[in-house]
């Protein structure tokens, strides 16, 4: 309903492909009645991890971190509308899948070895918080490795949620993930070398000043300075969260206006993704450095409500210790 009117346009969203052959991790028990968000997660997680050999993993020490926005949606719509219509007959099976931490749970057990887990729920720009705390953990030496997840499922309301905001925008499932690890060797040669601070919103300090406030950090520039000069030279790549929305879009396109170098919307092409359109920034950024396009990856991440934050890749020379 609209001003008391029904809603005639249909919602729109971009749905993931159907695999061509059922995934065999889908196979395990814990993941035999989870939610698809759930299934997005592991199969990103798996992908994440694919470089490291069973012999290292069988001994390794992994930490996960699952980020979401809006979570369990459908197991959390079933619930509820099994509540609302009888409560003595709700299935109780339901209800642990509509909790934050499902995602996180059941791949912790797909996993095995699993020392460190914690689940965070935020706008899109968490994904880069839960990256510094990754960061912290493989750092201190806590966990071999880490893999940060951005997860989202599809549903009606989360598409009439995002149709209040911009009702051009078109949602998305699924999910990304990234490894950090400190041995070069297991790694796509892609080293994580900054992270920004949060530049939250208040009402003295919006959206557009927040993002003007990460570029410029990102860049290591002062005020009044202009960007660095490799940017022009083809090294370096932006990955921004930019989508078909003039209205979410606006302080990001701002912030980044005169930015001369090459330059990549995932967003434009996936649709919005939430949490997840935030994952896949980073690993777009990150494949593009792999593949040798660019030697510099900057991930900027204006979110919806929270703050503003970017992140900065770089490719690994051969004196790097890694990451």
């Amino acid at each position: 309903m609209q001003d008391g009117r029904p809603i005639k346009r249909p919602l729109m969203a971009r749905l993931v492909p159907a695999p061509a052959v059922r995934p065999e991790f889908l196979s395990h028990p814990r993941l035999r009645r989870t939610s698809p968000v759930t299934h997005y997660a592991a199969s990103a997680t798996l992908e994440a991890m694919s470089r490291i050999p069973p012999t290292v993993l069988e001994t390794a020490r992994i930490g996960l971190i699952a980020c979401l926005q809006s979570g369990c949606v459908q197991y959390s719509c079933r619930f509820y509308d099994e509540t609302l219509k009888n409560p003595a007959t709700a299935s109780p099976l339901l209800f642990p899948e509509t909790v934050y931490a499902a995602p996180a749970s059941h791949i912790a057990v797909l996993l095995r070895n699993v020392t460190l887990v914690s689940s965070q729920v935020g706008d899109p720009s968490c994904f880069l918080l839960a990256m510094t705390q990754a960061a912290q953990w493989v750092g201190e030496g806590q966990v071999d490795f880490c893999v940060v997840i951005g997860a989202e499922e599809l549903n009606w309301i989360t598409a009439d949620a995002l149709r209040h905001f911009d009702g051009a925008a078109s949602i998305s499932a699924g999910a990304g993930a990234i490894c950090l690890c400190r041995d070069p060797n297991l790694s796509v040669s892609v080293e994580l070398t900054a992270i920004t601070d949060a530049h939250t919103y208040s009402t003295s300090h919006g959206r557009a000043r927040a993002a003007m406030a990460m570029r410029k950090q990102l860049d290591g520039r002062k005020e009044g300075e202009f960007e660095d000069e490799d940017e022009n030279e083809g090294s370096h790549l932006l990955c921004d969260g930019l989508g078909n929305s003039s209205r979410i879009d606006g302080p990001e396109h701002a912030a980044w206006r005169d930015w001369t170098g090459a330059r990549l919307s995932p967003g434009r092409i996936l649709g919005q993704g939430l949490m997840a359109g935030a994952a896949w920034q980073c690993a777009a950024a990150c494949d593009a450095l792999a593949n040798g396009r660019f030697k510099t990856g900057s991930v900027s991440l204006v979110g919806f409500n929270q703050q503003a934050i970017g992140a900065k890749f770089q490719t690994l020379n051969a004196n790097d210790t890694g990451r």
